[in-house]
């Protein structure tokens, strides 16, 4: 358990009760000193008596000292998971408060439920208070101050303690969920790799002749050989490995918007891909390719250079969490160009992208026709769901009808640039954000066995 190590702040002040206590004592004051004025010392006397109950109360009340915490809190979160912290007063074990109200502060990117809490009994026996913390966001969450406020016995005074905390959580992509969807998908094609024989159109690379035995492709038979040596014989073939693929996060104000799944998740696009990205990455890595990690918004802020091996996924997750959340306007043609600049050799470029209509998408379509030249694309956006929605709801005011009409137009401007796309040759995947990470590693495995890259 980590201890505070910075001053903390003490104050009292009466209580609800106390000051209702004080206020009844006024008008009866007020009305002896009308009718008997000489008895006008009884009001005084009366709030004197509860000044000293306040005073009083204060001095039973339990000592700041005793309400020192020893914090245990998470030192990381997945993004879109939740946490604990636990605040343990190991000093109150044989007199706790009698009413007592805690709420700790944090920044943005944590959500802290409950804002209040009270003393729980914690599973060693001693007194404690308990927040669930939700990691909203990727990147440095900082639980800042804990306030402490406790009644004496009588319960006319509140004490209050401020403790800062100043304890910071790393809040990083969900990596065991990738391992763990990514190992489901290598196992389910754990044969792809290991195959003897590579149907026609399949793109691997020639390993050796072998004879042909009953249950192989009869497209896999070498003629000519055979008839050189008088027996059939066939081509086997090997996984074609060490290929390039890099991932494009564009991190501007579009991508940075939240999205909620089926599961009623709250998560930002670019968290959604960056997951996505991940889970492709593990599977690349188990198959031999190299992986790259690339970021840009007005610029290009992150770049990664392709690497091999799974032992190196842990630094690619590192490089994600790099990629910070933006405010400014994604600029394809700077950072797709610094892209194309820095791939020496063909690779497999996936773009996770989002866009609005036509006008904004222009110059992302020319960056992207120049990366075709010797790349091979796949571009990812997130249906547009609120748009959706809205062109798809039932109008029952002039209002509605406006924004269906607006929605519809939009998602037609939009439907038409992803047909641009495709028709350019880029594989597009505009899905939802429960099937991404499904769809983005069949399109993947797709193309490996086309021999695409």
């Amino acid at each position: 358990m980590a201890k505070t190590n910075t001053t903390s702040r003490f104050s009292l002040y009466p209580t609800q009760r106390a000051i209702w206590l004080l206020a009844a004592g006024i008008p009866v004051a007020l009305i002896i000193a009308l009718v008997v004025p000489a008895l006008w010392a009884i009001g005084a006397a009366w709030a004197a008596g509860i000044i000293g109950l306040i005073l009083f109360d204060a001095m039973l009340a339990i000592p700041s000292r005793f309400m020192t915490p020893s914090p245990k809190l998470p030192a990381r979160l997945y993004v879109g998971t939740e946490g604990q912290a636990h605040f343990h007063f190991t000093e109150l074990t044989k007199r706790p408060p009698r009413v007592s109200e805690f709420k700790l502060s944090a920044n943005e990117r944590l959500e802290i439920t409950p804002n209040t809490t009270w003393l729980k009994n914690a599973e060693d026996g001693g007194p404690e208070a308990r927040f669930d913390l939700s990691a909203r966001r990727r990147g440095d969450g900082v639980l800042r101050l804990l306030w402490s406020r406790w009644q004496g016995p009588l319960g006319l005074i509140w004490m209050q303690r401020q403790d800062p905390i100043n304890h910071t959580t790393a809040i990083v992509p969900n990596t065991q969920l990738v391992k763990d969807t990514a190992i489901n998908f290598f196992s389910r094609d754990a044969a792809f790799g290991q195959k003897i024989q590579a149907l026609k159109g399949e793109g691997s690379e020639f390993d050796a002749l072998a004879e042909f035995l009953p249950g192989m492709d009869k497209r896999a038979i070498d003629w000519k050989h055979s008839a050189r040596h008088n027996t059939l014989l066939a081509r086997e073939y090997r996984t074609e490995r060490n290929h390039n693929i890099v991932f494009a996060l564009d991190s501007g104000y579009l991508m940075c918007a939240d999205m909620v799944d089926s599961d009623n998740i709250r998560l930002t696009k670019l968290d959604r891909a960056i997951a996505s990205a991940l889970i492709m990455s593990f599977v690349s890595l188990k198959m031999g390719d190299r992986v790259g990690i690339f970021g840009f918004d007005k610029s290009p802020n992150v770049y990664s250079p392709p690497v091999s091996g799974t032992s190196l996924f842990a630094g690619l997750q590192n490089e994600t969490s790099k990629i910070d959340y933006s405010n400014e306007e994604t600029n394809y043609t700077f950072g797709l160009s610094f892209l194309a600049q820095k791939l020496r050799r063909r690779s497999l470029v996936v773009v996770f992208t989002d866009f609005v209509d036509t006008t904004q998408s222009e110059l992302m379509l020319e960056t992207v026709a120049r990366l075709l030249k010797r790349h091979i694309v796949i571009f990812v956006a997130f249906k547009n769901q609120p748009l959706t929605e809205l062109s798809e709801t039932e109008p029952k005011e002039t209002v509605d009808i406006s924004r269906a009409v607006i929605a519809k137009g939009l998602l037609s401007e939009r439907e038409l640039v992803l047909t641009k796309l495709a028709r350019m040759g880029v594989d597009v995947i505009d899905v939802d954000p429960d099937t991404l990470s499904t769809d983005l590693v069949n399109t993947y495995l797709a193309l490996k066995r086309k021999g695409a890259i």
